[in-house]
């Protein structure tokens, strides 16, 4: 097999080897080269010690090198070259508490997590497979290393990695690996927030959201998301729904485009559901309030795992006005828009769109019609420039003051009374008329 290797790997690997040093790309390049994706990064892997590599080369940076890294910095770019090693006990679960260099390739590989992600190349020895990565890459496998309970014992984050991979590649994790997951799943506990943040978007965003399923199954997302365990097992009873919510939410990840912050949103916008179930008198579930319940999940639940603030800030507003209904005609929509923000509406119609595709079929034409209405009103409103909110009112608060009124939170309610104006009347967003019109009452208060 051949891989096209850069050109500065190819200096790197010619540097080393001519000095007396094996040298290989290894990992994730490899993996992404065979399956012609273009890598993110290339890593090199040597016999060569640390300051071997720093005697070769004129510019490198120390960037981890108690563990054997120096990064070679050629044409203003990084790669990281790191020496054969041997990892010592994992006393935390995720961090070997020593390392040894060692001169053979093959005890370097074996300490690898998965079988796609050992196999190193160089172009004198061609493809170096010494665990059949290049076999389960063919059959669409995720397998461990060896014994894969040695692995995930050492590293408890690559019980969260084998999903996300298996989500990135469209693969399925084989049965051993499995199994030792759904044993050592309690091990997540010793990884940090941010780091299960990190897998559980790449999980997201990947062409398989619903990837999450095997997550459950396996006990990994009861130690980090148990309120998705609850919806999992949540029936709907309800003629809108054919599946459990939690199905339902793993088939409307799989609707909404591969962005962030809608996947985030369909991933919560119905776990406050088991706690606002109720049985009608029709005999049918209902769910009243879930909206509101399921945002502060969200911004519980991404609290827990250190997600940033804008991102809570979104999703948590997202959810909340997922089920909004919106009346049509153009008047309804400056409402919602002006109650809501207008910037989150192009989202919050994916988001519906993906709701109603995840539903039953019943009186699916009639949602998608209604969806559709809201789009052309959005269109309309955008188009004519319509103000929905303050910032596009033709009165400010500086306005009102020249005009004599004291600073205060009376500026605040006669801005609201006027924006409630404009967006029932477009065509009142006129300074003079505003002024004129709300400043003869005698009740306004002056300086």
């Amino acid at each position: 097999m051949k891989i096209q290797l850069p050109p500065n790997v190819n200096k790197i690997i010619g540097i080393l080897k001519k000095n007396g040093y094996e040298a290989f790309a290894v990992g994730g390049c490899v993996r992404d080269s065979i399956l012609q994706r273009e890598p993110n990064d290339w890593d090199i892997t040597t016999s060569a010690s640390p300051q071997q590599v720093k005697e070769l080369f004129s510019h490198t940076i120390d960037t981890g090198i108690e563990h054997g890294t120096v990064t070679v910095m050629l044409d203003r770019c990084g790669y990281e070259v790191t020496t054969y090693r041997i990892d010592g006990k994992y006393e935390d679960g995720r961090h070997p508490s020593s390392v040894s260099f060692t001169r053979n390739l093959e005890e370097d590989l074996l300490r690898r997590d998965f079988t796609i992600n050992a196999m190193a190349y160089n172009d004198s020895r061609g493809l170096v497979d010494l665990f059949g990565g290049l076999a389960d890459i063919e059959a669409g496998v995720i397998r461990c290393v060896g014994n894969p309970y040695a692995r995930f014992e050492e590293d408890a984050l690559r019980l969260l990695r084998a999903i996300r991979f298996a989500a990135q590649l469209s693969y399925r994790v084989e049965d051993e690996t499995m199994e030792a997951m759904k044993a050592l799943a309690p091990n997540l506990r010793k990884i940090s927030a941010e780091r299960i943040m990190t897998e559980l978007i790449k999980t997201l965003v990947s062409p398989n959201p619903d990837m999450l399923r095997e997550a459950y199954r396996c006990g990994l997302t009861k130690e980090f998301m148990p309120e998705f365990d609850r919806i999992m097992e949540m029936e709907q009873n309800n003629p809108h729904h054919c599946y459990t919510v939690g199905e339902h939410t793993l088939h409307a990840l799989s609707s909404v485009a591969a962005d962030k912050i809608l996947r985030l949103t369909m991933l919560f916008h119905d776990m406050g559901k088991p706690d606002c179930y109720s049985m009608g008198e029709d005999e049918r579930a209902h769910f009243y309030g879930h909206e509101a319940v399921s945002s502060e999940i969200a911004k519980t639940v991404m609290n827990r795992l250190r997600f940033d603030r804008d991102t809570i800030v979104k999703v948590s507003h997202m959810v909340l006005y997922h089920d909004l209904r919106i009346l049509e005609g153009e008047t309804y929509m400056r409402r919602a828009l002006a109650k809501v923000g207008e910037s989150y509406f192009p989202m919050l119609f994916e988001v519906w769109e993906a709701d109603v595709a995840a539903q039953s079929t019943y009186k699916r034409d009639e949602k998608i019609e209604r969806i559709r209405r809201n789009r052309e009103d959005y269109a309309a409103i955008i188009a004519k420039g319509n103000c929905v909110s303050k910032a596009t009112l033709a009165v400010k608060g500086a306005d009102l003051i020249e005009k004599g009124m004291k600073p205060g939170k009376e500026i605040g309610v006669l801005l609201d009374r006027m924006l409630e104006d404009v967006i029932e009347f477009p065509e009142h967003n006129d300074k003079e008329y505003l002024l004129g019109y709300y400043l003869k009452d005698s009740s306004v208060k002056r300086s």
